[in-house]
């Protein structure tokens, strides 16, 4: 299996996260990709490459322009105004403000583009993001040249993505790299394609995305937003408008989640994705359904990884594995391999 992966991860690192009411070292941290790696190299996955530069065509696709310029300069921005912290956004526009226009401050557009409080912008986060979806743009291109059923690529993406919205960031999110490589299979020629997102995070930033398109099917298992991050969205009740109507399909579970119950969502989904005669496949691959995970509440094993990509296997389509989330660090690198190797992965 081809890897795709930029070291450039490491410029986003912020110095805290607000958790609980303090703040703590980032779940979403540097060493995330290092267990990873590590893992990969200890069972043999050896075919990584670095991506190439990041496109901005695709992106411009799926995010708005405002928002990808606000993204590119906030860093400066903030300087210049000057603050010296990781730029944290504080203030949103709420319900019954009247005032919904961007802000000129810094401070507010950070707060107009945010979907929460949790995700700092840094030094280096803009480069660190382009890195991330360059892997991404990287593996559907490789996978999109091989073409062949079952074809597969992973984009060890950092920072992630499925959290990203249309023009807002956060969930660590700022541009969506799932959302790139499904619209870049588009332009391609894809007339039909699907994500099937399985961290334990509603994918909200993708389904926004595609809400209203027919062209793109979206799936995701998740936390219950009754009790889950990003809590405002992931009903099974929401289908899509539009053209969308019918093509968004979310599998909200309880706390204390097994694989018996989550498999059955998962094969629900499998079936879905066959019947609207997908092409093409992207994962959003989140391994916080682990049962150690520190911020999630299912109660997946270690061994549920590789019957979970197993069972994504049997769709038999071309495949780009975009990594999402996963906080236990000590177990992401085994749990993310297990998946890979399921799947049909071979060093």
């Amino acid at each position: 299996m081809k890897i795709f992966h930029d070291d450039a991860h490491r410029l986003h690192a912020p110095r805290g996260e607000l958790h609980g009411g303090e703040l703590v070292e980032p779940f979403e941290r540097p060493s995330r990709i290092d267990c990873i790696l590590q893992w990969l190299d200890r069972h043999g996955f050896s075919d990584i490459e670095a991506p190439g530069e990041f496109d901005p065509g695709p992106a411009r696709s799926v995010h708005d322009a405002g928002y990808l310029s606000f993204l590119e300069n906030a860093w400066s921005d903030w300087q210049q105004e000057g603050f010296s912290g990781d730029l944290i956004p504080s203030t949103f526009p709420v319900r019954r403000m009247p005032g919904q226009d961007c802000p000129e401050s810094i401070d507010g557009r950070a707060g107009y583009y945010a979907l929460a409080a949790e995700t700092s912008i840094t030094a280096g986060t803009w480069a660190a993001a382009m890195a991330s979806c360059s892997s991404a743009q990287a593996a559907q291109r490789h996978v999109a040249s091989v073409g062949g059923r079952g074809r597969t690529a992973l984009a060890l993406c950092r920072p992630p993505g499925h959290h990203a919205m249309k023009d807002m960031f956060g969930g660590y999110c700022f541009l969506n790299n799932a959302a790139i490589a499904a619209q870049m299979f588009v332009d391609e020629g894809a007339a039909r394609a699907a994500i099937l997102d399985v961290d334990f995070h509603h994918g909200n930033g993708t389904q926004d995305i595609f809400y209203d398109r027919a062209d793109v099917l979206f799936a995701s298992l998740h936390g219950d937003p009754a009790h889950a991050f990003p809590y405002f969205s992931g009903h099974a009740g929401e289908k899509g408008v539009g053209a969308g109507e019918g093509a968004n399909f979310n599998f909200p579970m309880g706390k204390g989640t097994r694989y018996d119950e989550w498999s059955q969502a998962l094969g629900t989904a499998i079936g879905i994705i066959r019947e609207f005669g997908a092409e093409v496949l992207v994962v959003s691959l989140g391994v916080d359904t682990y049962r150690k995970d520190p911020i999630s509440f299912f109660r997946l094993e270690t061994g549920d990884f590789a019957r979970c990509g197993a069972a994504i296997a049997e769709l038999q389509l071309p495949t780009v594995v975009v990594m999402e989330g996963g906080y236990a660090i000590d177990e992401i690198g085994i749990n993310t391999v297990g998946f890979l190797e399921g799947l049909g992965g071979r060093p």
